[in-house]
């Protein structure tokens, strides 16, 4: 980072946190700048001395980003109050944290960075990023259903954007997204009378899940990088209060 910044993007940029983490940290007054309590909009120089909570930050010289096969009972959260977070989990020697989440009961892909730049805009959902998953549910889901529920459903109360749906089997069936509601899928199936069995998660954009063993991490290829920022590129994926970089 060569040039003069705002705060939250130097945050973010570092690998501490996400953007809107740094929002908040500043908005809690725990961001300072040689010394002075920074606020939204400031801008820091390259030599500034940045902390957070009297820790100095650094920024990274290397953006990581891994790909996890999440297991069932791993929480999708960098909080060590919890026992089962996913950064204990995975163990990884340096800072990272979970881009967006999934659900403690389900299992597959789920992204892992230290690069609060590129978490921010994989999430942005109005950019409408696939994310693709396999479904089982607990009895025969009628084709109508299926339907119906590919056309949106009335949840949390919003309704559902459109979504493709593909049969698997009887019970089992493909769903792309371009949204992330809290428990989504699950609240779908309860809304027409089915529960949820397993959910796994198996790409998100063009990165995909594959072969890659249950628990296991693998990094993202450069292929599969180039290919992400090119579909990221030119989005407007943030709109900070104080403008944008």
């Amino acid at each position: 980072m060569d040039e003069i910044t705002r705060i939250n993007k130097y945050l973010s940029v570092s690998g501490f946190c996400s953007r809107r983490e740094a929002d908040r940290l500043l908005e809690q007054g725990r961001v300072t700048i040689d010394g002075q309590t920074a606020v939204l909009g400031d801008r820091v120089h390259p030599e500034q001395n940045v902390c957070v909570d009297g820790k100095q930050i650094c920024p990274s010289d290397e953006r990581i980003l891994i790909a996890l096969n999440k297991p069932e009972g791993i929480v999708c959260t960098s909080s060590k109050q919890d026992k089962d977070n996913i950064i204990d989990f995975i163990h990884f020697e340096k800072r990272v944290y979970p881009v967006g989440r999934l659900d403690k009961d389900s299992t597959g892909l789920i992204l892992l960075t230290n690069d609060g730049e590129l978490m921010d805009r994989i999430l942005r959902g109005r950019n409408g990023h696939e994310k693709e998953y396999e479904v089982t549910v607990n009895k025969p889901m009628k084709k109508e259903v299926l339907q119906a529920m590919a056309q949106g459903v009335p949840i949390l109360n919003t309704m559902t954007k459109p979504c493709r749906i593909e049969r698997l089997d009887q019970r089992c069936f493909r769903m792309i997204l371009t949204e992330g509601l809290n428990r989504q899928i699950r609240r779908m199936c309860e809304y027409f009378g089915y529960r949820v069995v397993t959910l796994r998660r198996v790409r998100i954009m063009n990165i995909e899940l594959g072969n890659l063993p249950v628990g296991k991490w693998r990094y993202v290829s450069p292929d599969e990088l180039q290919k992400l920022e090119q579909s990221l590129k030119g989005q407007k994926f943030y709109n900070e209060r104080a403008g944008s970089d």
